[in-house]
Parts: C-alpha cells; structure tokens; sequence
C-alpha cells in the first residue's frame, strides 16, 4: 500500500505554527516579489481567493475582509519540511519527497497493522511535534493515494483526516466522485481533449479502450489509467536525479530601460546559475537568456525576446557562462523599451566528473580551481562577498518581500523569545 502525506496549507500553517493569532483567520502568502497568492488558509478560500490571484488586484479585498498578508519565507518553509519529512521517515524507511509539503510513503511487510490506526498516529505525532497538520490518503498505487488524500481533506469532518481505499467498493465510489480536471498527471489540454468525448471523471477515463489512451495520451496516460484501475506500475522514486535544466529569472522592483544595468543583472542571474550547477556536480552546454517587457503595461511598446547561446564547452565557471549570457543579451536587446523582467537558464547538463571534450576549445583549466575556492570563501564569509567586473560590486539582488515574517528557525535572532 502507497500513503500520500500532504501538510495542509503548508506556507499558511508555517506561518501559523509561530503565530496562533492567525489560526481561524483568513491567511494568504504571496510569491516571490509579493506577486501572487501561493496558499491561502481555508478561510481565505471561502473569501473567493483564488490560488495564484495577484496581489494588487486583490489589495482591496485583502483590507476588506482583514486577510493577513505575508511574504514567503522559503527558508522557514523549508526548514519546517526537513522536520516534517525527518518524522514521516521514523514511521516507513521507504519515502519518496515529492515536493515541499508531500511525500509518498510505502507500506511493505504491514500486512498485519491496522493502517487506519497506523496512520492516524502519523497524522497525530506530526502535528504534536511540528505543529503543521497533515492528510493522508491510502491506496494500492501512487494515482489512488493521491485520490484518497483529496477525499481526505475534502471531507476532514468525516475522514479526520485520514481515507483508505482499501475495497473494490471505495475504489469506484471515489472514481466516479472524482473530476477528470483533478486528476493527477491529467493536464489542461488533456481535460478538454477528455471532455470532448464526454469523459468527466476518473471512472470515465478507465473505462477507456487502453488503445485510445495510449495514441491520444502516450504510454503515460496508460500508466495512469493502470494505476487508477488499481494496478501498481509507479514505484517510489528514493533518489532523485539531477535537475535537467537550472534557470534564475527575476521580475524587477520597477521596470529598466538601461542596458548597462539589464546586462548587470544577466550576469548576476548566469553566476546565480553556475553557483546551482556546481552544487549538483554538474556543467552546461548552452544558456538561454530573455527579456520581458511589463504585458500590464498596455500603453508601452511591448517586446520579449529569448536567445540560446551555445557553449563550445562543458563548463560550470562564473566567468564562462556569464560571458555568454551577455553576448546573448547584446543579440536580443532593444533600446527604448521598459523591461519588467529578466533571466537566464541554462541546459545541455552533464556531469562535472565525466563530460564531453571539445578537440579544439576547451576551457582554462585554472577554472575548475577558482570556482572551488570561491564557493569555499562565499560558504565561510556568506554570499555575493566575491564578484565578477560585470557585477554591480555595491547592489545585492534583493527580492520584494515587504511582508515577510522572522525566520523563527533559521536565524539566531529571530528565535522566539518566553517572556
């Protein structure tokens, strides 16, 4: 049997954990840059906030309905998902993290345990020891798991947080409860396409000639369709690989027309890139790099341009993929146009230790050395101590976060103080 443990809420219940204040009041956090809405409580749900709704649009509802409004605080976040994980790891050695606020867990050899009990413990010694409060859903396969874990906190009242499809019975009851747009790995287009021909929920779907679904939705949507009928073919993916593709792109404070100051924060973002790269133990083949004008902005030019530079070599070096980030930049740039956002990602990834030489091109060996002992003096001394020429030596990209909440356990002085 697979669970999916999901933390409810999780950047709202983070927030809560450390201020009860906010427990039974509507709670929204944004985005970076204070954007969009990211989490909201149930209570600000119940308001008609939608996930993903902007900030500025909402500022009149938020002050209405005196919604608490906070910055995202991704190292608290972060940090309080490392203590959920660690207590779900105590319960299963078999865990798969799956993002910040779920996991997978498998129940091998628990043939003889009560997995309603077993489970209502996890819920009840995750939520004593972190404070955060969690659903469970409990099925055959992954697909299934994540179906019980939506009936789980649909229904909190009836499950208490906690639904098993354990029967024949379950299984089809909560099928045919389940919309097709809900489903897990069923994506927009497939919806509409499913939809079309009158496929309205789970059930629908694995009904399906698996002929159909394997030419309208490839081999993957058969997998699916398996794992919803019931038979197991996703195992619990215990390491996970390298990124494929590192990108760090920004939306600016105001919007920037200068090129001098555009290519400062190319160059910022590609180091920002490099430093995530060499994190990995992996290097680059080429770097795309683009320009965004403000789309809000109805009465200015509008433009957007994106480039991929290619790189004759394997490299992780500062001074390397920055050089390339700005060539491609001088390529897409153009003059009167008020940028709102920026950035770069770079691709072709490998490993450090075994990679493809260029027979001609290869880069400076003394590279490897520099980018060693500047990841080691940043590590010691803290970040942006060391930069490049093309940086702004006295800017340090900070984003727009003017709601953020103390990092209670993150940062020496922001730890909570018993009076």
């Amino acid at each position: 049997m697979f669970a999916l443990i999901d933390c409810n809420n999780f950047y709202v219940s983070c927030e809560r954990v450390f201020n009860p204040k906010l427990n039974n009041k509507p709670v929204v956090v944004l985005s970076n840059n204070d954007g969009c809405a990211i989490s909201r409580s149930n209570e600000a749900k119940a308001l008609g906030i939608p996930m993903g709704a902007p900030a500025f649009k909402y500022e009149k509802v938020f002050r209405k309905n005196n919604v608490e409004v906070f910055s995202s605080n991704f190292p608290l976040y972060g940090d309080m998902s490392s203590r959920v994980m660690n207590i779900l790891s105590k319960f299963t050695p078999n865990i798969e993290v799956y993002s910040i606020d779920e996991a997978f867990l498998k129940f091998d050899g628990f043939e003889n345990y009560d997995l309603q009990s077993y489970c209502e413990e996890i819920k009840k010694t995750v939520e004593k020891w972190t404070g955060i409060p969690i659903s469970i859903g409990v099925a055959p396969t992954k697909a299934l798991s994540k179906v019980a874990n939506r009936i789980s906190k649909k229904f909190p009242n009836q499950t208490k947080g906690v639904y098993l499809i354990n029967s024949e019975e379950r299984k089809i009851k909560a099928l045919k409860w389940l919309k097709i747009k809900d489903v897990w790995g069923i994506g927009f287009k497939h919806t509409e396409r499913l939809k079309n021909i009158k496929i309205n929920t789970a059930y629908n779907f694995i009904n399906l000639e698996d002929n159909w679904v394997r030419k309208n939705m490839s081999v993957l949507g058969v997998r699916l369709k398996k794992e919803l009928e019931g038979n197991s073919v996703l195992d619990l993916e215990e390491v996970r690989s390298p990124k494929k593709a590192i990108a760090t792109t920004r939306s600016f404070e105001g919007t920037i027309t200068d090129y001098e100051k555009i290519k400062e924060r190319i160059s910022t973002f590609a180091i920002c890139c490099a430093e995530k790269l060499r994190s990995q133990n992996s290097n680059c083949n080429s770097i795309y790099v683009f320009v965004r004008s403000n789309k809000f902005q109805k009465n200015k030019t509008q433009y957007r341009n994106g480039i991929v530079m290619t790189i004759p070599f394997s490299t992780n070096s500062n001074m390397v993929v920055s050089k390339y980030a700005v060539e491609g930049l001088k390529k897409i740039f153009k003059k009167g146009i008020d940028y709102k956002k920026a950035g770069t990602i770079v691709m072709g990834l490998d490993s450090s230790e075994n990679h493809q030489l260029n027979l001609f091109e290869n880069e400076n060996p003394k590279h490897k050395y520099l980018m060693k002992t500047i990841d080691y003096i940043q590590k010691k001394e803290g970040q942006s101590k060391i930069k490049l020429a093309s940086q702004d030596l006295k800017k340090r990209w900070k984003m727009k976060q003017e709601k953020l909440s103390p990092n209670y356990t993150c940062k020496v002085n922001d730890i909570i103080k018993v009076k």
